[in-house]
């Protein structure tokens, strides 16, 4: 394929036309492993070598390394749509911060956090499947998958509970910022949403502020009273992390949890088997996070040298975007990629990521998306699909249903 059918490629797999089923235009994207777009980018769509390039500390996080200006089709997650955070940086700062982190989040410092959640997880998915109302016609993501992990992040962060509605309205903001709107005049939306980072930083900035006077048995008090080998987190880098929990931890979870129930909808074979046997959710999940990624594009990424690659030289300074959602589907990797089997052994995906930006979140997210899919497959009556495709957001990058129409014939207790 020459380089200009390639480019012709690219631009069809950022027409939103193809949202709804990118993954034909990704089978031709691997033909050529690594690709020179014309304009001083690379795009990576073969699992090995994107796994390899995650891994390379040749590849650079930090935008400031960029030598050509990147597409802007692609940039999906610019500056102006997320604060900078520990993922925009490079060792060492990066390690510190995320070091700094994980330590109040999870595993190995505090194991038990995420678990704990366990039941506070459940009684949110409990309520939101009670409050569902008419079974006749309900969108899954306004009503469950984007409520919940925004609950749910709250919680994690100590945000009192009579505050929880002013966060949905700043997510709610924050996340139509993400998704791009060709031929729209962007002025509007960019006050409306730079006015919502504001608020929401005073919010942060205040409630930072109380839980270091008086801390509680929350995330956002231990981050604000952390004294350690890394020292302490200046109040804009809690901030920026706060914010991030935000935003990335809650994009993705809502297109895992959408992506999961719409391909479980398509699969009813499945859908019964985690009905009779909720354990069933693990498995299932993991090969959600390879056949319906949250995220299908990592962009943003620079190399720092030279980089010989699959007998293409990618230069030093150049942008780099690895098709993560590619990978998942190369039959290099993965015995019938285009089939969705939960039994498949081997599931080392890329959905979230891999090597030292991996999806710190992790942990959470694969709980938050168990529970909900076995809940709503337990509770929702012979739920069935009343559009499909569904309408897709417009983003290329944070890839999911913008409505999810569906009807049951009822709620069990």
């Amino acid at each position: 394929m020459t380089q200009g059918s390639q480019g012709s490629l690219l631009r069809q797999i950022l027409d939103y036309s193809n949202r709804h089923d990118p993954y034909p235009l990704y089978a031709e994207l691997r033909k050529t492993p690594v690709h020179s777009d014309g304009d001083g980018s690379f795009v990576v769509s073969t699992y090995h070598e994107i796994r390899s390039l995650l891994h390379d500390p040749r590849v650079s996080s930090d935008p400031h390394n960029l030598n050509v200006p990147g597409d802007p089709g692609f940039d999906a997650q610019d500056e102006s749509s997320l604060p900078p955070s520990f993922i925009r940086l490079d060792p060492p700062e990066h390690d510190r911060l995320r070091r700094m982190t994980n330590s109040s989040f999870g595993p190995p410092h505090s194991p038990r956090r995420i678990d704990a959640m366990h039941g506070e997880l459940e009684e949110i998915v409990s309520g939101l499947i009670d409050g569902i109302g008419d079974t006749e016609r309900l969108d899954l993501v306004e009503q469950f998958s984007y409520p919940f992990p925004v609950t749910v992040i709250c919680r994690l962060l100590g945000v009192p509970r009579e505050d929880e509605s002013r966060f949905h309205t700043w997510a709610d903001t924050l996340a139509a910022s993400l998704d791009p709107m060709p031929g729209q005049d962007p002025t509007e939306r960019n006050k409306i949403t730079q006015q919502a980072r504001t608020e929401l930083g005073m919010y942060l900035a205040g409630l930072i502020e109380e839980r270091r006077k008086n801390p509680k048995d929350d995330m956002l008090s231990e981050l604000a009273t952390l004294r350690g080998p890394d020292g302490s987190m200046s109040t804009m880098e809690l901030l920026s992390t706060a914010a991030l929990l935000l935003i990335a931890g809650h994009e993705t979870t809502v297109n895992l949890i959408t992506n999961g129930m719409l391909t479980l909808l398509r699969n009813p074979d499945q859908l019964q088997r985690l009905r009779e046997n909720p354990k069933r959710a693990v498995p299932i999940v993991e090969e959600l996070l390879r056949f319906e990624p949250p995220v299908q594009l990592v962009p943003n990424r620079t190399t720092l040298a030279d980089i010989d690659i699959c007998g293409v030289t990618i230069p030093k300074g150049a942008s780099l975007w690895l098709v993560v959602a590619a990978g998942n589907r190369d039959p290099q990797r993965f015995d019938h990629p285009d089939r969705f089997d939960p039994d498949r052994g081997d599931i080392q995906h890329l959905g979230f990521g891999s090597g030292i930006h991996s999806c710190f979140g992790a942990p959470l997210a694969r709980l938050e998306a168990q529970l909900a899919l076995s809940e709503l497959a337990r509770r929702l009556v012979n739920p069935r699909l009343l559009e499909d495709p569904p309408e897709y957001r417009q983003n290329a990058v944070l890839r999911g249903p913008r409505h999810l129409p569906i009807a049951c014939d009822g709620i069990r207790d």
